[in-house]
């Protein structure tokens, strides 16, 4: 069989071929291109949280962009009460990595909180909502909006994060006291962070 391209029509490809001893027939290649878009498509749009206390809901008008993963530690260190009235752990600072839902590196994310991509916009949040979510041995579900912005890439037009799906990550069991007094203590956290414009 011979096939020759004739033109684009407006479903896909068309092809012309012919077989010997039979007459030319039209062959549109459509299903496989437009499967191929959707699937594409849906691959590259993220998917929104399913569940969601009202108090971590973003403003309406915002569109969800981004999902990350973060994998890291919640750092704690032992303090002293303010009031002289003992000790205890006191959380200084998140340290994870940043991946995709698939498995590709996005950045990191330090103490401000602060999330920066691996184009170097960053994006420093400010608590606006929490809910202890549905773990106790998990660090809570938190709504931020963007407090600054800096760069022109991933994260520069962040309005709005909530981190979700918290594994870990809460404060020491372990004691302390005047004998450990400003030792830190990183604590091993998963939690999944979604980013709106």
């Amino acid at each position: 069989m011979r096939c020759q391209r004739t033109g684009f029509g407006s479903d896909g490809y068309v092809a012309r071929c012919a077989r010997k001893g039979s007459p030319m027939k039209t062959l549109r290649w459509t299903g496989a291109l437009l499967a191929l878009g959707l699937v594409v498509g849906c691959a590259s749009r993220p998917v929104p949280p399913q569940e969601v206390p009202a108090a971590l809901r973003v403003p309406e008008g915002q569109t969800l962009f981004l999902v990350a993963e973060a994998s890291g530690v919640q750092i704690y260190q032992c303090t002293q009460k303010g009031d002289g009235g003992g000790f205890e752990w006191v959380f200084k600072s998140p340290e994870a990595t940043l991946t995709s839902p698939e498995g590709k590196p996005l950045g990191k994310h330090y103490a401000g909180p602060t999330w920066e991509a691996n184009d170097g916009s960053t994006v420093v949040g400010a608590l606006k909502e929490r809910d202890p979510g549905p773990t106790p041995s998990a660090i809570p579900w938190l709504l931020l909006t963007a407090k600054t912005t800096s760069g022109s890439g991933t994260f520069a037009a962040t309005k709005s994060i909530q981190r979700l799906a918290t594994v870990g990550g809460v404060a020491p069991h372990d004691a302390c006291a005047a004998a450990n007094l400003s030792q830190m203590a990183r604590v091993p956290y998963t939690a999944r962070y979604y980013f709106y414009r």
